[in-house]
């Protein structure tokens, strides 16, 4: 199964339209994604809630890490440079952080509010290698961007 973009966006707009509150929208996208393609092993958000650290937000699947530094592995990176990244293979990913041994791949794309700040990293595990796909990445990039457009 593959995730049908088209529609997905268009459940999650009227879902999240005129929500201002990031924490919910966090909660209903991962909700929406993670159900949407068996690809998707775990499916979440990691906030940013001070300085150069992420803590865990809303997400489906096993837990997650509580905490992760800027510094170090892929939600750090996509934090960090504010650029998605799309690993095919975690354990070639220098400094990847093993929250769940079963992950093989990840996509991790940056969120940020209408004034272009960071507000966190929304994190899609896959216990399959080489799992996602640019298109993938482009098409959850949209939806984040238009999801959150009205978050300050």
């Amino acid at each position: 199964m593959h995730v049908n973009y088209p529609t997905l966006a268009k459940t999650i707009a009227s879902l999240t339209e005129g929500e201002t509150d990031t924490v919910a929208i966090m909660a209903t996208i991962a909700c929406e994604v993670h159900h949407a393609d068996d690809r998707f092993d775990w499916t979440g958000f990691y906030r940013v809630t001070e300085p150069q650290t992420l803590k865990i937000g809303p997400y489906q699947g096993g837990h997650g890490c509580l905490v992760i530094p800027f510094s170090r592995g892929v939600c750090g990176a996509a934090a960090r440079t504010g650029q998605i990244q799309l690993v095919a293979d975690v354990d070639a990913f220098e400094g990847h952080i093993a929250c769940a041994s079963s992950t093989r791949s990840e996509l991790v794309l940056p969120v940020f509010d209408d004034a272009g700040a960071l507000v966190g990293v929304f994190d899609i595990d896959s216990d399959q290698p080489d799992a996602f796909t640019s298109h993938d990445a482009e098409s959850l990039a949209e939806i984040l961007k238009d999801a959150f457009a009205l978050v300050k």
